[in-house]
C-alpha cells in the first residue's frame, strides 16, 4: 500500500484513497471481511498523515459486483464493520466507505456508510442509478442532506448522482460544503464526469472531491483512476495521473487549496 504523505495536514484536510486491482492491496469480490481489513490498513496510513476525513470509492466494501449486492448488504451496526468503527473513533477521523444497504424492496441500495469520530454513523443512498443497475439495486430518496464535519458540513454523491445538476444545486442550497463524490468512472466516461464536477465547483462556489477506483475492479470494469479535487473557483487542485494505488491529500485554509498524491 502507499506510504503516508508526511506533514501536518490535520486542520481542514481531506484524504482520499482509491485502491487498484494492480496493486498489492485490492478489493476482494464479495468478501466484506477481507475488504474491511484492507480499509483498516488505509485508515492507519491516513492517521499517520494526520488527516480529518477519508473517502473510499463506490462499493469499496464489496467491489463493484452488482450480482453480489444482495449477499453483501450491510448495516452500520454489523459486527464485521466494528474494526472501522473503532479506528474512526481512535484516530478521530471521519471515514466514508461504499457498501450495499438494506432497502424496503428485495433490491438493496448502493450506499455509503460514514463512521464519525464520536462513534456514531450515518448513511447515504445513491439517488440516481446507471442503466442496468436498477436490476440489482433500488434508488435512494431524492434530496440533499448535510453531513457534519467539525464546525462545517459536507454533502455526498455516488457516481451517477453527479450527472444530475439539480443534485449539486440542492447540496449547495443546503449550505453543505465541500461536495464529496464516491465513484466508479471509466476512461470513456471520465472527461464528461470530470467536466460536470468542475462546473459544479465553479457554479456553486464549493470544493468538489471525487474518489475513483484506481484501475480494473474485481468485476473487470476498467476504472480510470485520476481521483481529483476542484477548488471553489473550479480550478483543478490535484489529480492522480491514472490507475494505481494513491493516497490523495487536499488541504484548504483561507481559500488557499493545495493537494498532493502519494503513490503506493
Amino acid at each position: 500500500m502507499a506510504e503516508p504523505c508526511h506533514g501536518n495536514y490535520r486542520k481542514d484536510s481531506i484524504h482520499v484513497i482509491h485502491p487498484s486491482r494492480r496493486s498489492a492491496v485490492r478489493f476482494v469480490a464479495g468478501d466484506v471481511a477481507a475488504n474491511v481489513a484492507m480499509h483498516c490498513q488505509f485508515i492507519n496510513a491516513a492517521a499517520a498523515s494526520g488527516v480529518d476525513l477519508l473517502l473510499f470509492p463506490e462499493l469499496s466494501l464489496c467491489g463493484y459486483e452488482l450480482q453480489l449486492l444482495g449477499a453483501c448488504t450491510l448495516k452500520p451496526s454489523d459486527a464485521v464493520l466494528l474494526p472501522i468503527l473503532e479506528l474512526a473513533a481512535r484516530t478521530q477521523m471521519t471515514v466514508i466507505v461504499g457498501a450495499p444497504l438494506a432497502s424496503h424492496s428485495a433490491r438493496p441500495h448502493i450506499g455509503a456508510i460514514t463512521f464519525l469520530p464520536d462513534g456514531t454513523t450515518s448513511v447515504y443512498r445513491k439517488q440516481y442509478l446507471h442503466a442496468g443497475e436498477e436490476v440489482f439495486a433500488a434508488p435512494g430518496e431524492i434530496g440533499a442532506w448535510r453531513h457534519p464535519l467539525g464546525s462545517e458540513s459536507y454533502s455526498l454523491a455516488i457516481c451517477a448522482d453527479t450527472a444530475h445538476a439539480h443534485h449539486a444545486s440542492a447540496a449547495a442550497a443546503s449550505g453543505a460544503l465541500p461536495s464529496l463524490a464516491s465513484v466508479l468512472v471509466s476512461e470513456a466516461g471520465y472527461a464528461v464526469d470530470a467536466a460536470n464536477l468542475q462546473r459544479y465547483a465553479a457554479r456553486h462556489r464549493f470544493g468538489v472531491l471525487m474518489a475513483n477506483h484506481g484501475g480494473p475492479t474485481s468485476g473487470a470494469y476498467l476504472s480510470a483512476g485520476r481521483t481529483a479535487f476542484w477548488s471553489p473557483d473550479g480550478a483543478l487542485v490535484v489529480a492522480t495521473p491514472g490507475a494505481g494505488n494513491y493516497l490523495v491529500i487536499v488541504t484548504g485554509r483561507g481559500g488557499d487549496w493545495r493537494g498532493r498524491g502519494c503513490h503506493g
